[in-house]
């Protein structure tokens, strides 16, 4: 009973042992825990943080893009009436740069200088006209600058310009107004007679000739081109010319003189609202084109003008109606041509003024109506009665945020425009457009120019075009290569060549694609270009070159095939493709010379019509296939190498042969991993930047043609964002370029992940 009840030393160092590893499991158990639970905070976390990330870059780029499809919005700012009045009639207003001054031109030659904001008289010019001649037209030119002609009654032009100059005054800014005369105080003689007057006149000027014409009292049209002896520039004063006249026969009842910014089209507008179109390039073979109406019948030309850059003629009829017109060069030869209407309310339109530096014009009517409208974006951009009197005249300011208009009631009022971003609308971005001198409608992406008559085209149909054309060509190239190259290795090759294959392509991921577009651009174009036979040849001889040598390697000996280890023979194709390859690149000459003429590209351009660049889809797509192909490689091996053993092993079990398990189990099982891989390949090659910026001419032109380059919305946005102007139109549609690949590649991506989860539910029972 005693030893029953006496404790064994052995037994309770056991039980203190079990109660020590009890404890210690205990803690490692809630060590294990709390790391679990730390991870799973913070992989919540990140996850988290990268979807916020993502939504915030979303939102930035829609808040910098979302002034773009802001309407303007115009408010009265004061009213007074005429400045002058008793001066005369008003035959053209304008306001200067800064919005303090304007002037006021009137029939008694005076040029009045008033207060935009009040309208008080600053300074009161006499025009330099001669004795007993007085004003019986007029016309403008280059309104940014401010010149006008005046036809006199004495068949004289007297050419002239408004200026403003800034001065400071004890630190207080000051706009003092002048009138100067570029070529002298003198009216340059239009009627050799001197008797009649110009009823009409037409002008334009450039840095080196000016071209006057005008039509007289009797009915004579008459033109006098001057050739500066030096450029005229905005500070001139007075200049020497010579000038050569000639007169255009048979042009009678004129109405409107208008003259194109080259200087070689003469618009004449008849009274039956009829148009002239006369070649004057060659003052001694002048022809005149064509002669049109250019309104609807039962209509009558009301008003008609320049739309900026001197190309496209704003006409205006009685019923309210505005069109926009321009020559275009067809197979019969120079046609003027209705290019759009604008949505109007408008009744008799009495002013069309163009803006200065943008495609945008507003007009007037009878009803003191305005409206402002953009041509190339084919938009009403606002319409509004401010008058309850005919509108007669009005002045847009050079920046367009300010105009003033004058009514029947010798009232002028002053308003303020926010009318930012007028050349935006989904036409431009997403349709075709018809620019000016272009031979029809067109996709077309060329946002500035070293002049303000430029129109801006802002269609970004041929930069996702592009994208999608570089995008498909790297992933022609990349997706054979990477993923039968993947299914080699995971299901054929040796574990330990495997183990050198895999992380040698995994490395290539690490390249720096700056690397890829410079090794492309320099050296591997030029070689493609120089060897253009060969390149494709290697599309022939490679693949014969590896089936020879397959099937020779099948009839040698037993006792030589087996001494290559089983999964080492892919490393025996190593040196058969490069010799291969080297066979095609050294027959390229021969075949160019046999079969091309001795030039492929020639060749191409004069039997297939197909131009070559250097920098080309060709280029681009081996470029970027290889930088993609890590990429779908390591995925789709990992997907493939990841398929159970007991699948195969069943399979090869049930009388399958090794291809059949591959091609039945394999591949299907590994399915939806695959796809994963070429969704995130066509991902990095939609997103590429710098490969295809330096590999190919970055032209955003839509063309499939693989021997052509192309420009992405991603190269786009790295060429242009550094030249672009902070805030503007340019600016926020870079902006609209990245949230659209924004979009597209998260569609994308989901859709991808959609399909990606159907086929993993698909073959997940095998």
């Amino acid at each position: 009973m005693s030893e029953s009840n006496s404790i064994n030393p052995a037994n309770a160092s056991t039980g203190e042992d079990l109660a020590l590893a009890h404890s210690l499991t205990a803690k490692m158990n809630r060590a294990r825990a709390i790391k679990n639970k730390i991870t799973t905070v913070c992989m919540g976390v990140g996850g988290i943080s990268v979807i916020i990330a993502i939504v915030l870059i979303f939102f930035y780029l829609a808040y910098v893009v979302f002034p773009l499809f802001l309407a303007p919005e115009m408010e009265r700012t004061t009213q007074y009436p005429i400045p002058a009045a008793a001066e005369g009639k008003t035959l053209h207003l304008a306001i200067e740069e800064q919005n303090s001054i304007a002037v006021r031109f009137t029939e008694q030659a005076k040029a009045i200088f008033f207060n935009v904001n009040n309208g008080q008289v600053e300074q009161t010019v006499n025009l330099a006209l001669p004795r007993k001649s007085s004003i019986t037209s007029f016309a403008t030119s280059t309104l940014a600058k401010g010149y006008l002609a005046l036809g006199l009654n004495n068949g004289k032009i007297l050419f002239t310009r408004h200026k403003y100059k800034t001065t400071y005054v004890d630190d207080i800014k000051r706009i003092v107004p002048s009138i100067v005369y570029p070529l002298g105080e003198d009216p340059i003689e239009i009627d050799a007679t001197g008797k009649h007057a110009l009823t009409h006149v037409g002008m334009i000027h450039d840095e080196e000739k000016a071209t006057f014409v005008a039509y007289t009292d009797d009915n004579r049209l008459l033109l006098n081109q001057l050739i500066f002896d030096e450029e005229l520039e905005d500070d001139s004063e007075e200049l020497t010319y010579e000038g050569t006249q000639a007169e255009i026969p048979n042009i009678q009842h004129v109405r409107d003189l208008l003259i194109d910014t080259s200087q070689s089209l003469l618009y004449v507008v008849h009274t039956n609202s009829e148009v002239s179109l006369i070649d004057i390039d060659d003052l001694e073979d002048i022809q005149v084109l064509e002669r049109k109406r250019v309104v609807s019948q039962g209509s009558e030309l009301s008003e008609i003008t320049f739309l900026t850059g001197e190309i496209s003629l704003l006409i205006g009829d009685n019923k309210g109606k505005l069109s926009q017109w321009f020559p275009v060069q067809k197979e019969t030869g120079l046609t003027l041509t209705h290019i759009r209407d604008f949505e109007s309310e408008h009744s008799l339109v009495t002013d069309i003024v163009t803006e200065q530096r943008r495609k945008g014009f507003a007009a007037i009517d009878d009803k003191g109506q305005l409206a402002f409208y953009h041509s190339t974006a084919h938009r009403t951009l606002i319409h509004e009665a401010i008058s309850k009197t005919a509108l007669n005249f009005l002045a847009i300011s050079p920046r367009a945020n300010t105009f003033i208009t004058e009514d029947n009631n010798q009232q002028m009022q002053l308003w303020q425009i926010d009318n930012e971003h007028p050349e935006m609308s989904w036409g431009v971005i997403w349709d075709q457009i018809w620019y000016e001198s272009y031979p029809e409608p067109s996709h077309t992406w060329q946002s500035s120019s070293a002049s303000n008559d430029f129109e801006p085209k802002f269609s970004l149909m041929p930069l996702a075009f592009g994208t999608l054309k570089a995008a498909f060509y790297a992933m022609l190239f990349a997706m054979p290569l990477a993923i039968m190259g993947a299914i080699y290795t995971a299901y054929f090759m040796s574990a330990k060549m495997r183990g050198y294959v895999k992380p040698t392509i995994e490395i290539m991921e690490a390249l720096p694609t700056v690397i890829l577009g410079f090794l492309a651009g320099l050296w591997l174009a030029p070689i493609i270009e120089s060897h253009l036979p060969g390149v494709f040849s290697m599309l022939l001889i490679m693949p014969a070159g590896v089936l020879i040598f397959a099937f020779t390697w099948q009839k040698l000996p037993k006792q030589i095939r087996h001494r290559v280890p089983d999964g080492w023979q892919a490393a025996l194709l190593i040196p058969v493709l490069l010799i291969t390859g080297w066979i095609a690149m050294s027959l390229s000459l021969p075949m160019e010379h046999l079969f091309f003429g001795g030039d492929m590209k020639i060749w191409l351009s004069d039997n297939l019509g197909l131009d070559y660049d250097q920098r080309n889809s060709l280029v681009v797509g081996i470029a970027m296939g290889v930088a993609v192909i890590p990429t779908i490689f390591s995925i789709t091996e990992d997907a493939i190498f990841s398929v159970p053993k007991n699948l195969t092993f069943g399979s090869l079990a049930l009388g399958a042969t090794p291809w059949q398990t591959l091609i039945y189990v394999v591949i299907l099982t590994a399915s939806p991993g695959i796809f994963s891989a070429v969704m995130i390949g066509m991902g990095r090659a939609v997103g590429e930047t710098m490969i295809v910026l330096m590999s190919t001419g970055n032209t955003p032109v839509m063309d499939m043609s693989i021997f052509q380059g192309m420009r992405t919305l991603a190269a786009n946005v790295a060429v242009e964002m550094p030249e672009s102007e902070v805030d503007s139109t340019h600016y926020r549609i870079l902006f609209l370029a990245a949230l659209v690949l924004f979009i597209f590649t998260f569609m994308f991506n989901t859709l991808a992940e959609i399909v990606r989860q159907r086929l993993r539910k698909k073959y997940s029972s095998l």
